[in-house]
């Protein structure tokens, strides 16, 4: 394996861990009712949207820059995934919405060309 891929996966992982454990660790108070708001909360509540539209990025450029066609679908499913999760905060119910979207696409685009 290259050492460029070793280092990326190292800092992704320590980077992902760090983001999940430090707001845990240094959250306040919880007994309070402090993590219910502030920017704390806030960004507890991206972490889900954040490490799905992460996940995408790194899992679709691969292949988008192998096959340029994956490029429409992949930007449709990361629109809609993006809007349901504005009008829903569901992060379950907009993954789950952007990949029907994404494949809906993409198989369409396979029957036309």
């Amino acid at each position: 394996m290259k050492t460029d891929v070793i280092l990326v996966c190292t800092v992704v992982g320590v980077a992902n861990y760090l983001f999940r454990y430090l707001p845990l660790r240094l959250g306040g108070n919880r007994k309070t009712g402090a993590m219910k708001s502030g920017a704390l909360a806030r960004v507890l509540d991206s972490i889900g949207i954040a490490s799905i539209c992460a996940l995408l990025v790194v899992s679709s450029t691969p292949e988008i820059l192998r096959d340029s066609q994956r490029l429409l679908p992949t930007l449709a499913g990361f629109v809609v995934l993006t809007l349901i999760f504005w009008r829903s905060k569901s992060i379950i119910l907009s993954t789950l919405v952007g990949a029907v979207a994404y494949g809906l696409i993409f198989k369409a685009m396979l029957l036309t060309g």
